[in-house]
């Protein structure tokens, strides 16, 4: 283990019982699959992954968070791979009414979901662990979650101040 750190950031949006993945292709870290849209961290966003995933979004699907109501970040997940400890936080926002948003982009092609049809698309393995601990309890919470996949599935905690 060198040490090395992978930060990155991905919001779900949900538009009544309908949530929106980027079908990404060309990806530098995961094979082509689907996942919330998002991506890396720049050097000035390190601390600031609110900042990094409202960026990500207007690069990837040219919206704005007055775009969004009950923007929240709700998962911290951790995994070990290729030797660096990749950190994702992930965010949930609900679409507000009338906004319109593309279905091709540079990253891949965005498409709406049922969400009883989720976790059966292909995706990395993280993200499907943090979403069906969203579907099954996230959802139905206020809480900020840590979580840290593991060969056998995830751990959640819940992140509280003391």
């Amino acid at each position: 283990m060198t040490g090395a750190l992978r930060n990155m950031t991905a919001i779900y949006i949900s538009r009544g019982a309908k949530m929106l993945l980027l079908y990404r292709v060309g990806s530098r870290v995961i094979a082509p699959s689907y996942v919330g849209i998002g991506g890396h961290f720049e050097p000035d966003e390190i601390s600031d992954a609110r900042a990094c995933v409202l960026r990500e979004m207007r690069e990837e699907i040219g919206i704005e968070e007055r775009d969004l109501e009950n923007l929240t970040m709700r998962y911290a997940m951790q995994r070990l791979k290729n030797g660096e400890i990749r950190q994702n936080y992930y965010f949930f926002a609900d679409l507000k009414d009338g906004v319109e948003i593309a279905g091709e982009t540079g990253e891949g092609r965005t498409e709406w979901v049922d969400e009883g049809e989720l976790l059966s698309k292909n995706m990395p393995v993280t993200a499907k662990y943090m979403l069906e601990h969203y579907l099954t309890v996230g959802r139905y919470t206020s809480c900020l979650y840590a979580g840290a996949t593991t060969e056998n599935g995830a751990v959640f905690t819940e992140l509280c101040e003391f």
